[in-house]
C-alpha cells in the first residue's frame, strides 16, 4: 500500500481544490496573506476580502507603506482584528529587516509577528516547497481520526504527538519533493475542509480510509476528543449614535483590545444615555432607543443597547481617545466593526431620525 502522504497527494491532484484565488502561485506574499485571512475564517468569507486587499496592496512594500487605518478599513468585518495589526507589522518588518523579500525558510518566517509554526510551514511549503509539516485545526482532526489519537488536540502532550506524526508523514525527498510537498500540504487542507469534516465526514470518498482508525472502530464522531464546553460569559454595554448635520461621532478603539484600532460608537455602562451624552459634552435634542443587538466574540457574548441621539448644542470634551465626526455618506468605506457598520447603514438607509 502507498504511504499516507502518497495517497493524499494522488487524491489532491485529482479531487482537491485548484481554483482558489491564492492557489497556482509561489508568491509568498499572496500565500501569507491568504493563510492569515483563513485562520478561523471560512474560504467563502475570505475570498472577497483577499481580492480587495490585493487590489489595494499588491505587494508587501505597498502594505508596509500603508496607513493602519486603511488596513483596518479593508479588514473590517473579517474579525479577529489582531491579525490585521500583525499583518501590517509583519509587512514593515519584512521591508526593514529583509529588504522587502519574504524570509526564505519556515524557521525565519516564524519569527515574524502573528505567524505561528503551522502557518510558517504552510507558507514555506507553498512558496518554496520546503518539507515542513503543518498542523492547523483541520489537520489535527484528520490526524486524530486516522491515527486514533486520544485527547483534546489543544493539550500540549497531544499536540506534541501530532507534530511528531506530521513530521514523520511528510513526502520523502526526491526530484519532485518540492511539488509533492505543495500538493501534500494542500491535500491535507482539502481533506479536512471537504471530506473529514467536523460534523458529517464523507469516509466513502476518503483516500486514506483503508488505514483510518476512526473508520475501522466507528469512532468518527468521538475523535478528535472534544474539549469541555464552558458557559459563554455575557457582557452588556450601551452605544450612542450621536448625529449632527449628517455626521456621527465615532471614537478609535484602543489597541490591543476588542475591535482595537477600529472606529466605533461611544459606549456607556450605566444605562442612562442622557448622562453619557453630558459626559461627552453633547446636549441631546432628541433621543430614540434602537433595537438591541448581540455579537459573539471568541470568549464572550456582547449585548448592545444602542441609542440614536440627535445632538443639539455641542462642547465636546476630551474622551481620552481620538474621536472624529464621520459623514454618514462614508460609512461603507470606514474602518468600523461589522455589527456597528450594519447598525449604522441600516439606520441611515432608512433616513435617520424620524
Amino acid at each position: 500500500m502507498k504511504s499516507f502522504s502518497e495517497r493524499v497527494v494522488a487524491w489532491q491532484r485529482t479531487h482537491g481544490r485548484h481554483t482558489l484565488p491564492w492557489q497556482n502561485t509561489h508568491d509568498p506574499y499572496r500565500i501569507w496573506l491568504s493563510e492569515i485571512m483563513l485562520q478561523q475564517t471560512q474560504v467563502a468569507t475570505v475570498i472577497p476580502y483577499y481580492e480587495r486587499f490585493l487590489a489595494k496592496f499588491p505587494t508587501v512594500a505597498d502594505l508596509a507603506a500603508a496607513d493602519e487605518e486603511d488596513v483596518m478599513a479593508l479588514w473590517a468585518g473579517l474579525g479577529y482584528y489582531t491579525r490585521a495589526r500583525n499583518l501590517h507589522a509583519c509587512a514593515k518588518r519584512i521591508v526593514s529587516d529583509w529588504g522587502g523579500r519574504f524570509p526564505p525558510t519556515a524557521a525565519d518566517i516564524e519569527t515574524l509577528p502573528g505567524i505561528g509554526r503551522s502557518t510558517a510551514a504552510a507558507i514555506a511549503a507553498f512558496a518554496y516547497g520546503e518539507r515542513s509539516p503543518i498542523l492547523d485545526g483541520n489537520v489535527k482532526r484528520v490526524f486524530a481520526r486516522h491515527f486514533g489519537i486520544e485527547g483534546v488536540p489543544t493539550k500540549r502532550v497531544v499536540e506534541q504527538r501530532m507534530w511528531a506524526i506530521a513530521q514523520a508523514e511528510v513526502p520523502a525527498e526526491g526530484p519532485d519533493a518540492a511539488e509533492e510537498m505543495r500538493r501534500y500540504t494542500q491535500g491535507l487542507m482539502d481533506l479536512g475542509a471537504t471530506l473529514c469534516t467536523r460534523g458529517d465526514p464523507d469516509c466513502g470518498r476518503c483516500p486514506v480510509r483503508d488505514t483510518c482508525t476512526a473508520l475501522r472502530e466507528a469512532r468518527q464522531h468521538e475523535l478528535p476528543t472534544p474539549r469541555e464546553r464552558k458557559a459563554v460569559p455575557e457582557r452588556h454595554t450601551g452605544m450612542l449614535v450621536i448625529e449632527k448635520g449628517g455626521e456621527i461621532l465615532v471614537q478609535r478603539r484602543p489597541s490591543p483590545g476588542i475591535w482595537g484600532g477600529l472606529w466605533s460608537l461611544p459606549e456607556f455602562a450605566d444605562g442612562d444615555p442622557g448622562l453619557a451624552c453630558r459626559h461627552l459634552g453633547v446636549a441631546p435634542a432628541q433621543t430614540i432607543r434602537l433595537p438591541r443587538f448581540s455579537h459573539t466574540f471568541t470568549h464572550f457574548r456582547l449585548h448592545v443597547d444602542p441609542w440614536h441621539v440627535h445632538a443639539g448644542s455641542l462642547a465636546l470634551r476630551d474622551a481620552g481617545q481620538p474621536q472624529i465626526w464621520l459623514p454618514t455618506s462614508e460609512l461603507a468605506e470606514a474602518a468600523l466593526p461589522a455589527p456597528v457598520k450594519k447598525l449604522l447603514q441600516g439606520l441611515f438607509a432608512r433616513g435617520g431620525l424620524v
